[in-house]
Formats: structure tokens, C-alpha cells, sequence
């Protein structure tokens, strides 16, 4: 028996689309959303000096360590928290402002 006429023109996309759904099987087991644990934040010279749940308090405890000389900046790890990072040669003098600082 002969083939019937025209069924080679669907050869192509058949193979296409099972091409497609083979990948995106792949794709879907290699990108599965599986929570993946962040790696811990590398401060990398800085140390932490504060921890406060108010972006507006963080700025301001930057502020007055800025006013007394002592450089920091501040990172956002998270939503209602902000960390307040100094080089490490100016950490205690930063706690001791910290300590006394209003956390509100």
C-alpha cells in the first residue's frame, strides 16, 4: 500500500513540537522551584554594628556616625530591616554611639 498523499508534510512539525515538549519537561526538572537557601551575606571588610527594623532609623544612625566621623552604610537584607556596617577599626566607637541611639 501506498502512503497516503500529504502525511509527510506533518512529519515536521510533529517532530518540532515533540522536540519543544521534551525540552521544556528538561527545563521544568532542571529550574524546579525548590526554595533554594541564600548563602550568607559576605560583609567582606565592614562589621555590623546595628540592626534596626526602620530604614528611616538606619539612615539616621548613618547620620550621626557620619557626624562623628565614622563612615558606614547601610544594607537592606530584607523587608523591615536594615543593617548598619563600619570598618572594623571603627566598630567599637560605633556601638558605643549605636547603644545610645533612640532604635524607635
Amino acid at each position: 500500500m501506498a502512503p497516503v498523499a500529504g502525511t509527510h508534510y506533518l512529519a515536521g512539525p510533529v517532530i518540532a513540537f515533540a522536540v519543544l515538549a521534551l525540552l521544556a519537561l528538561f527545563l521544568r526538572w532542571a529550574f524546579r522551584g525548590e526554595p533554594r537557601r541564600r548563602p550568607p551575606a559576605d560583609d567582606g571588610l565592614l562589621t555590623r554594628v546595628a540592626t534596626m527594623s526602620r530604614r528611616e532609623s538606619a539612615l539616621a544612625l548613618r547620620a550621626v556616625l557620619s557626624d562623628a566621623g565614622i563612615r558606614s552604610t547601610v544594607r537592606f537584607p530584607g523587608p523591615h530591616r536594615a543593617e548598619v556596617l563600619v570598618f572594623p577599626e571603627d566598630a567599637d566607637r560605633a556601638r558605643a554611639l549605636a547603644s545610645s541611639f533612640p532604635a524607635g
